[in-house]
């Protein structure tokens, strides 16, 4: 009988040691990825760009994107009270990891982030449809020699774009931001 106790013991392991090995992979994996995410999140959140955003139009042009010349969220012409980071923040905090299969060399999963082309998709400009105001930080903006800051103007309260160039020699300097960060943190997670 000892003999038949010890199959049942073997037969006992061998059916449950997989699916706790799987349970901690995937404690293990959710563990990592959500350490991955907030990672990403918090390096967005510090990004130059996103802090003069957030600041709303009184802010300093930390970003070095205007030549010192207002700041993005006046230059950019959001509303006064408008908070144009969120949708972003939302969509970065939504990343997931779903767990498709067990193979012989672990659990094969999925991680998904937005794209930059679904970054861009919910980021317009105010005043121009089809168009992103994170792509456009990227790639440029045009319209800075006819800015006009000024406390109290325009529908962001810290500025105007004028009918007329006030000043020649100034351009929007482009910088990488969420194509470059969501590039990053892909290349990372195909890692885990």
């Amino acid at each position: 009988m000892p003999d038949r106790n010890v199959e049942i013991i073997k037969k006992g392991v061998r059916t449950a040691a997989p699916r706790l090995l799987v349970a901690e992979l995937r404690k293990e994996t959710s563990r990592a990825f959500l350490s991955i995410r907030n990672q990403m999140i918090a390096e967005f959140l510090s990004h130059p760009i996103t802090q003069e955003i957030q600041a709303g139009p009184d802010a300093p042009n930390i970003s070095g994107t205007l030549n010192g010349r207002g700041n993005l969220f006046s230059f950019i012409g959001f509303d006064s009270g408008d908070d144009p980071i969120e949708p972003i923040l939302k969509a970065l905090e939504s990343s997931e990891i779903v767990f498709n299969k067990l193979t012989p060399n672990g659990i094969y999963s999925t991680a998904f982030i937005p794209s930059p082309d679904e970054i861009f998709e919910i980021t317009p400009m105010p005043w121009a449809s089809g168009r992103s105001w994170a792509h456009g930080i990227e790639s440029g903006i045009s319209g800075l020699g006819w800015h006009i800051k000024q406390r109290g103007l325009g529908r962001s309260g810290g500025g105007i774009q004028s009918s007329h160039q006030v000043s020649g020699n100034v351009k929007f300097r482009n910088v990488q931001y969420i194509s470059a960060l969501l590039n990053k943190y892909t290349k990372i997670l195909k890692s885990l």
